[in-house]
């Protein structure tokens, strides 16, 4: 297979009948590890909304079961990309997750924030850092495809294009972003969780890394002290470095979910999606669980 015979083969499909199946080669074939990091990053951003990021304070899944809460994440949207919405998995997913929204009182534009994040910083991650930009075809699979999530979570007013997703996550930020000492608590716990796991030494440096990368928006949010103009362009120039390296390589020949990822480490011996995320907090409002299915 040449480089770019899957793209090609992208470009002949149908990004509106056929939407699941190009995100699915997009996200598991041509950018198994940049979908990663960049819904890594979607969950990330809704913590910088005070209400959001107070409520995971309080419900202690970022900050007492970090890693868990990491892998349900991840696990559960990936089920859904692996069978498919109409599937038996794929509708446990589905049910799995409405049931954790269900059970608190959330607003519906906090919902679509969310799902906007899953839509748009893929595009954005990819476009800066992939070995290549993503195709139209793929934004706009991609963009059908959490249209079809939010459409089975029961969200309304759902944007109808990628310019629109976009669109409504910056002017919601532009709004809500906003300093929270309990929010800063679950992003420092984030945080901690993405330098675990590599050797203890390289900690200080993979958390200036990671801070290098995030945008001044969040920085402020979050009051962070900006790591320096030096430091953000060094690190910054390696991750385009490794998407550059990438491109040289052969395709991938085999798809890469998810739950294959050695982040996850919550279940050595396997797991059920019925048994996937989070249960109410007795006398708590609100959901514990903000995010379209995340990372």
């Amino acid at each position: 297979m040449k480089r770019y015979e899957r793209l090609e083969r992208i470009r002949r499909m149908d990004p509106y009948e056929e939407s699941l199946e190009i995100y699915r080669l997009s996200a598991v074939y041509e950018f198994p590890w940049d979908f990663t990091r960049a819904l890594e990053l979607a969950l990330y951003r809704t913590y910088a909304v005070p209400s959001i990021g107070r409520l995971l304070a309080e419900t202690a899944e970022l900050t007492d079961r970090a890693q868990k809460r990491y892998d349900d994440t991840a696990l559960l949207l990936d089920t859904v990309v692996e069978h498919g919405f109409d599937a038996v998995e794929g509708r446990t997913a589905i049910r799995r997750i409405n049931q954790m929204h269900r059970s608190y009182d959330i607003g519906n534009e906090d919902m679509r924030y969310v799902l906007c994040t899953f839509v748009v910083m893929p595009k954005r991650w990819i476009d800066a850092y992939g070995w290549r930009r993503m195709s139209r075809h793929e934004v706009v699979a991609s963009t059908v495809h959490y249209r079809t999530l939010g459409r089975h979570m029961g969200i309304r007013d759902i944007p109808e294009t990628y310019e629109e997703f976009e669109s409504c996550l910056d002017a919601y930020e532009e709004t809500h972003f906003g300093w929270d000492e309990s929010a800063r608590r679950v992003s420092d716990a984030t945080l901690d969780l993405m330098t675990s796991w590599y050797p203890r030494p390289l900690a200080p440096a993979l958390r200036t890394a990671t801070l290098a990368l995030l945008d001044d928006s969040l920085l402020r949010a979050f009051r962070y002290e900006p790591p320096s103009s030096a430091t953000r362009a060094w690190v910054r120039r390696a991750v385009r470095a490794r998407g550059r390296l990438v491109r040289l390589m052969p395709p991938r020949r085999a798809p890469h979910y998810a739950r294959q990822n050695w982040e996850i480490k919550s279940y050595p011996d396997g797991y059920r999606v019925a048994e996937l995320g989070t249960r109410p907090v007795p006398g708590l409002r609100g959901c514990p669980v903000r995010h379209s299915g995340t990372a």
